[in-house]
């Protein structure tokens, strides 16, 4: 699955969920989204997912290999769920950096990750994923969750995470994906579309945002096409591994 149609491409458009729009807008229009959802983005997570997210989270941490003294972005990393277990991993030679395009999610985040006392070895960037401003081969790893769907050029962004990751390093992407299994598919189609807008709308007041995550989500690339996309990039000895039953993939690939 491409990540945009070639009449889009040729159109100099992109889409917001199942919308066309002028790919210049997208960053703005996804901006508003998070801007309207951060305050309420951990309890939405929690309840939309029943608490599993928790678990992917883990998951994507335990095979994340981040020791002490390790340099970690969390790209996209809003309220900081994998920030705050890096930091404590790294310890006080290392240092995490939690970075987002949301000036409302990464405020969100560190007003969070203060509250848990962790300051000193995380620092907070406001940044692009499809330009990243730090040096080349910074990273030992970059970890990026349920954030590459919303970024406009995907390409253009997993090269920039390649450019900064040191030789050796990893990246993970933990995102939603494609399920495995047609009956699952379409309960899960259900919930999406009909319960978790109006979830969205009694607990954040914000239907539609919710709307566009749904739709989000359906465009996304599947598990291999993402695949592929991380090795036109360079990265190497990529794999994924399918999560409650392919409604989530972690994808891993490094650069050597």
């Amino acid at each position: 699955m491409s990540d945009q149609p070639a009449d889009a491409e040729q159109s100099n458009q992109t889409h917001f969920g199942f919308k066309q729009v002028a790919t210049e807008q997208k960053v703005s229009m996804v901006a508003d989204v998070f801007h309207s959802v951060a305050g309420k983005y951990d309890l939405m997570n929690d309840l939309m997912s029943m608490g599993i997210h928790r678990l992917w989270k883990r998951f994507t941490i335990d095979c994340s290999g981040v020791r002490a003294g390790h340099k970690v972005l969390d790209l996209a990393g809003g309220t900081g769920d994998l920030a705050a277990k890096f930091s404590r991993m790294v310890g006080n030679s290392g240092q995490v950096v939690l970075a987002d395009i949301n000036e409302a999610m990464l405020k969100v985040g560190r007003d969070k990750l203060r509250d848990l006392g962790i300051v000193g070895n995380v620092e907070y960037v406001q940044a692009n994923a499809e330009e990243l401003p730090f040096p080349d081969n910074t990273f030992d790893v970059i970890t990026i969750a349920f954030g590459l769907r919303n970024v406009t050029d995907k390409d253009k962004a997993l090269a920039s995470m390649f450019r900064v990751l040191k030789p050796g390093g990893r990246l993970l992407v933990l995102e939603f994906s494609k399920p495995e299994f047609e009956v699952l598919s379409k309960v899960y189609d259900f919930y999406s579309f009909h319960v978790l807008p109006k979830m969205g709308k009694l607990v954040a007041n914000d239907g539609d945002s919710y709307q566009y995550l749904a739709e989000s989500i359906r465009m996304h690339p599947d598990q291999d096409t993402l695949e592929t996309m991380m090795k036109n990039v360079g990265f190497e000895q990529t794999n994924y591994h399918n999560l409650t039953g392919g409604i989530v993939a972690l994808h891993r690939g490094f650069k050597f």
